[in-house]
């Protein structure tokens, strides 16, 4: 047993510990806090000495009590803004009409109607029309999100207001998407979206508190104590976020562990790194960080968007000219992440395609050789399409993969919008996970919420099976890059607190280690305990505080 203090605040008997660290002697069912730390860990005899007249004894029955997980790339307080505006994410696209009408008559006349949710197969082409909302809000400006956040969906009166017509040229990094005489259909994506973007009114900051509060009662449900919160700080609405942060993160009310990742806008350059040097100064305090930047250096494959080596296929499995968008090329890119290294951010970069991550690890990797080695630990998310030559290059420059498992299955995106487009041999190398393990590198975990389920244990549950936890009987999608649990676990807890810089303080169970935990309802490694997805936290603590019970 291994104690450093007296008398514990809790102690929790009879669990099922997952330390995610190797522990000398028998195998422990019990852990003590104290004053915030993890004072001790052992059997019911080791920590009977550490019970006192103060002590809260809690008796399980070989539950499981995990170090909280933390989500390496999520967007909550967008997410929970979502949620209270037209939010299509939960419906199927038969309802699609009902909920905008609907939403639309709760409004006063002349707002706008803002959400978010439709997917990409929901419409033919991947593409909603600006005909069909007009018809259901009539002259009403309207801006609704893809669920993956990068396309929108505009009425007329909304590319009427940004002056976008068949004369409007594509903007660098963007598309609008066009009918057969040119005239725009309804869809923008990528850099075409801020044309409109920029018109919309942003939520307020009362409105942007009110979502950060909801939030962390929403993720300390799932487990999750810390996350990194993959953009902030760029239009009015993401100072807001940011500002919300700050507010809470001071009045001590900030009970989790952000790092607010500050948005590299692709439009700007180098002189973006002293305002956020700025923001990083007036923004670390108490649990919030503010030393990341994101990078968007791609798109995605199912708006054949994401950046390829080679290009996308045709519906016939033949060669088209498009390769997809580098929002940032390549030589700009390198001198961002040098110029961020050399100024002590660390950098998250999204990467989908196969080019994309290719760059991604060429600005990395020039970042080395420009500033030398230091523990600023950048990572790259979402890592669908790599290429093999690639593969040993996440450990070679201890570049972190950030994956999102749960898109790692056979569903409708990837059947219908991905596999068709990339042909069999690259369809082969989406999200390598085991692989790159194999090759020596470390991994991250996030959910990308809203984008899909911010649920800890269903992402799990898919990096394991790699089957949809909608069919969860079907083939599994590239067995062979299947996780263990121990490795699931991991990513969304050790993996995650590194990239997080908190792996010193949480992310394992151990003596003197932050007592930010989660209780299971059942012994993850139960055979009969049933899809790991349907697994329920019983409690989270943050810093031994009771944060969430159910």
């Amino acid at each position: 047993m291994r104690s450093t203090m007296p008398e514990a605040d809790l102690v929790l008997l009879g669990a099922t510990i997952e330390p995610i660290a190797r522990l000398d002697g028998p195998v422990p069912d019990g852990v003590a806090l104290t004053e915030g730390r993890i004072s001790g860990i052992g059997t019911p005899a080791d920590l009977e000495p550490l019970i006192g007249r103060g002590t809260t004894v809690l008796r399980l029955n070989g539950e499981t009590l995990l170090p909280a997980f933390q989500d390496a790339h999520i967007h909550p307080v967008q997410g929970e803004l979502t949620a209270a505006r037209c939010d299509l994410s939960e419906l199927t696209a038969d309802r699609f009409h009902d909920a905008i009408r609907s939403y639309a008559a709760g409004r006063p006349a002349g707002d706008w109607v803002v959400g978010a949710g439709w997917s990409t197969t929901d419409f033919p082409d991947a593409a909603p029309r600006r005909t069909e909302l007009d018809e259901l809000v009539g002259d009403r400006p309207t801006f609704l999100w893809s669920r993956d956040g990068h396309s929108v969906w505009v009425n007329s009166r909304a590319l009427q207001m940004a002056g976008i017509t068949a004369a409007t040229p594509d903007p660098p990094g963007g598309a609008i998407v066009r009918d057969a005489d040119g005239s725009p259909s309804g869809t923008l994506r990528e850099g075409a979206v801020s044309m409109v973007e920029s018109l919309v009114p942003p939520p307020s900051s009362e409105e942007h508190r009110a979502a950060l509060a909801a939030v962390q009662r929403r993720l300390h449900a799932l487990g999750i104590t810390g996350w990194q919160d993959a953009s902030v700080y760029d239009t009015a609405a993401c100072d807001r976020q940011l500002d919300a942060y700050r507010e809470a993160a001071e009045a001590g009310t900030l009970e989790a562990r952000v790092v607010a990742a500050l948005f590299w806008d692709p439009r700007r350059g180098l002189e973006q790194v002293e305002g956020f040097v700025r923001a990083r100064d007036a923004s670390t305090v108490g649990r919030l960080q503010a030393g990341t930047v994101k990078i968007w250096v791609d798109g995605v494959i199912e708006g054949l968007t994401a950046a390829l080596l080679d290009p996308y296929l045709d519906a016939a499995g033949q060669p088209t000219p498009n390769r997809g968008m580098a929002l940032v090329a390549p030589e700009p890119l390198r001198e961002a992440v040098v110029a961020l290294d050399r100024a002590g951010f660390q950098v998250h970069l999204h990467a989908i395609g196969d080019a994309a991550v290719r760059s991604a690890l060429d600005a990395i990797e020039a970042a080395r050789g420009a500033n030398g080695p230091n523990d600023l630990r950048h990572h790259i998310a979402h890592i669908q399409l790599i290429h093999p030559d690639d593969l040993p290059r996440f450990a070679a420059l201890n570049a972190t993969g950030n994956m999102q498992p749960i898109w790692a299955c056979h569903e409708a995106t990837m059947d219908e919008r991905t596999i068709p487009f990339l042909g069999p041999e690259r369809s082969d190398w989406q999200y390598p996970f085991a692989s790159l393990l194999r090759h020596g590198a470390r991994l991250a975990a996030g959910s990308d919420w809203p984008v899909s389920s911010a649920n800890p244990l269903l992402e799990i549950e898919v990096a394991m099976t790699r089957v949809s936890e909608t069919q969860r009987r079907g083939e599994p999608f590239l067995r062979e890059e299947r996780l263990t649990l121990d490795q699931g676990l991991a990513a969304f807890t050790v993996g995650s607190a590194y990239v997080n810089h908190l792996d010193d303080r949480t992310g394992t169970i151990e003596v003197g280690k932050l007592a930010d935990l989660t209780l299971m309802d059942r012994n993850l490694r139960d055979p009969d305990g049933g899809p790991m997805g349907n697994a329920t936290v019983l409690s989270t603590w943050v810093e031994g505080k009771l944060v969430y019970e159910a």
